[in-house]
């Protein structure tokens, strides 16, 4: 298990080296002579709204942007959600990355509501990175089995109820680059499927973990973080790695031992020198269980990586195994000059090793369009309205801030 650790961290060490180096990704700040909207403006102008006037010596901190919507093809139905995101600053503001807390109630009237907050914390001059997930659900869902090749009607039910209490502090050790530890508690309560008859029920039923009534996770992780973007609500050009070693054990409550190692790298690349957004990024992230024991709900799993992002345009869990690789690029341009619109195209790919073997045999592709709207220009945060689709399947996706 550690040969494997740092053999995959060995593996990324040069593209976060060749990052350092990179001086024009961390200081790519463009001049904009063009005056900036977003909805908050059109809303005082429509009504008449007048602000109080702020000080030189007084600079505002806290940026909300709230998105109460109704959107179908999430949760495989209509779901109500009201998204909440908080941007703010707890440093100087050249020194300091802003800092983000998402609050996001949701509820899809066949039984499946959640309340999951997740926050990026960032210190005065990036001393610290305080990270926070934590999570209340209940969360009915389809599973396909582990790997790939099933039909899309090879599909049952889970129903459960759950509790994620995941907490991470890093520190800086150099401008860019952050390690820390963290706690990791999952707690899977009244598991239950439905009947069935398929390949793959009987492969759930015969998992040897986490598919009974419950299914219980605790133990510390080691968190590595390489970050030159001072704004994860919408990046701009620059390099994003980051490492989660999990280790769950059974001395500190985990029905079982096991081992999960998640590594995650993102480039964002500028195609213009000029105010207006023109850019292309890339993201890619490997996920495995490390050993044996890990439950079947906490498999790596497509939509299921730590702000469930990935997989635009395939349902949720659709693949699912010990392994799981996962590549997306999108193109990010701005419509106005303003930057009140903007538009993106993406596409992806991922694939599951299959049941026991530990290899990738199926590839999965998907990809789609979207509108971007801008909602709060202080924090950069835009309405994301996205169309993804993939072989038998389609959605549409609501966010607030970039997929990633």
């Amino acid at each position: 298990m550690v040969k494997v650790f740092f053999t995959v961290l060995a593996c990324f060490l040069p593209a976060l080296l060749w990052a350092q180096n990179d001086s024009s990704s961390v200081k790519y700040r463009p001049t904009d002579t063009i005056a900036k909207v977003d909805l908050i403006d059109i809303a005082r102008s429509l009504f008449t709204i007048r602000t109080r006037t702020i000080s030189a010596n007084e600079k505002k901190k806290f940026y909300f942007s709230v998105l109460p919507v109704s959107s179908s093809g999430i949760a495989n139905g209509k779901t109500l959600i009201t998204s909440t995101t908080a941007g703010f600053y707890l440093g100087d503001r050249r020194t300091t990355y802003l800092s983000s807390i998402t609050f996001t109630p949701y509820a899809n009237f066949k039984g499946r509501y959640g309340l999951p907050i997740h926050s990026s914390i960032w210190l005065n001059n990036n001393a610290y990175n305080i990270q926070g997930d934590t999570r209340v659900l209940v969360y009915p869902q389809y599973t396909w089995g582990l790997g790939g090749g099933q039909h899309a009607s090879d599909k049952f039910l889970v129903n459960y109820q759950y509790i994620r209490f995941y907490q991470s502090a890093l520190k800086k050790i150099t401008p860019y680059f952050f390690a820390g530890i963290g706690y990791n508690l999952d707690y899977y309560m009244d598991v239950e499927s439905d009947n069935g008859t398929s390949k793959t029920f009987k492969e759930f039923t015969g998992y040897q973990f986490g598919t009974g009534q419950s299914s219980f996770s605790s133990g510390p992780s080691v968190n590595l973080l390489y970050d030159t973007r001072n704004n994860s609500i919408n990046p701009l050009p620059g390099w994003y790695g980051n490492i989660i070693y999990r280790y769950s054990m059974e001395a500190l409550g985990s029905n079982d031992n096991w081992q999960s190692l998640y590594v995650d790298v993102r480039k964002y690349l500028s195609l213009t020198t000029a105010p207006t957004k023109n850019m292309i990024a890339f993201w890619t992230y490997y996920w495995t269980s490390l050993s044996s024991g890990t439950p079947y709900l906490n498999l790596p799993s497509i939509g299921n990586d730590p702000y469930q992002r990935s997989g635009r345009g395939i349902a949720q869990n659709r693949y699912r195994g010990e392994n799981l690789f996962y590549f997306e690029t999108e193109y990010r341009r701005d419509i106005t000059d303003n930057g009140l619109l903007g538009f993106v195209i993406f596409a992806n790919a991922n694939s599951a090793s299959q049941a026991h073997l530990r290899e990738f045999k199926y590839w999965n592709l998907a990809g789609g369009s979207g509108l971007r709207i801008k909602f709060n220009k202080k924090s950069d945060t835009n309405i994301g309205i996205d169309y993804g689709f993939s072989k038998n399947y389609s959605a549409l996706i609501l966010n607030l801030g970039e997929a990633f």
